[in-house]
């Protein structure tokens, strides 16, 4: 892996300077080293050939700490009369260029997704991408309800793209009850760590509520404080005038960091 730091903001009158870190992937085995370090997939720009991840305030899952809480048995006792069966296929297998299935995934990023980011563009670049692996198929005998883009290499699973049919979003909690579902799966398969995106604002924190075993990377480590990242959320509402360092006489620096 290489990994590159991207100049971004300056602001002299508080000595700031700020880079965004980047990581480039050079092997596939590489991936659970990279992900272990807070990186995640980019995807924001379609021209590059490379594997390109951004470091991020990540959240993942340590399977060790996890279980299902009475919450996930409830969603699942909903879902259970549906009859819906969950598959695991490597990408390879996988007929990922069928029309009906690239339609059902961007009618639903056009629905979901922040601004309908998931065009058909995207979508193919995210699909021809080495980093995805697996794709996960959620059906009945009856119909199709969902997919999840999955990346599982060595002891981690990234839970990384998820598509539903949103008529079963409230009445089901559909989505939340794939997620458990996956993570429940690599707990079986002996993994380690299932990651599952970011953890920004205080409208992400229903990921950490839902799952045993959360813990988010603070910049330099695994943090599973998860009162600290309550509170980080709730910072990301307004705009920051100072970094976290700087603010360290107000409380916003930990001793872990200093």
């Amino acid at each position: 892996m290489r990994i590159f730091f991207s100049e971004y903001n300056t602001d002299y009158t508080s000595y700031t300077f700020s880079y965004a870190v980047y990581c480039v992937k050079e092997q596939q085995e590489e991936l659970p080293a990279i992900y272990d370090k807070g990186f995640l997939p980019y995807t924001g720009d379609l021209s590059l050939p490379e594997d390109i991840f951004y470091m991020a305030r990540s959240l993942r899952v340590n399977l060790a700490a996890f279980s299902s809480t009475s919450e996930n048995r409830r969603v699942d006792r909903k879902i259970q009369p549906l009859q819906i069966q969950m598959y695991l296929q490597p990408k390879k297998d996988f007929h990922w260029q069928d029309e009906v299935f690239q339609q059902f995934c961007a009618a639903y990023a056009e629905e979901r997704f922040s601004g309908g980011s998931m065009d058909h563009d995207r979508l193919q670049y995210v699909l021809s991408r080495e980093t995805l692996t697996h794709i996960f198929t959620f059906q009945s005998e009856a119909k199709t309800y969902g997919y999840v883009f999955a990346v599982v290499q060595g002891n981690m699973l990234h839970y990384w793209f998820s598509f539903y049919d949103t008529a079963f979003m409230r009445s089901h909690s559909l989505g939340k009850w794939m997620m458990w579902k996956v993570i429940d799966w690599a707990k079986q398969q002996n993994l380690s760590f299932v990651y599952i995106g970011t953890c920004y604002k205080e409208k992400s924190l229903y990921k950490v509520r839902d799952h045993k075993g959360a813990e988010f990377y603070d910049g330099s480590q695994w943090n599973n404080d998860i009162n600290r990242l309550k509170k980080l959320c709730s910072m990301d509402e307004v705009k920051k005038e100072k970094d976290l360092f700087k603010r360290r006489k107000e409380g916003f620096w930990s001793d872990q960091e200093s």
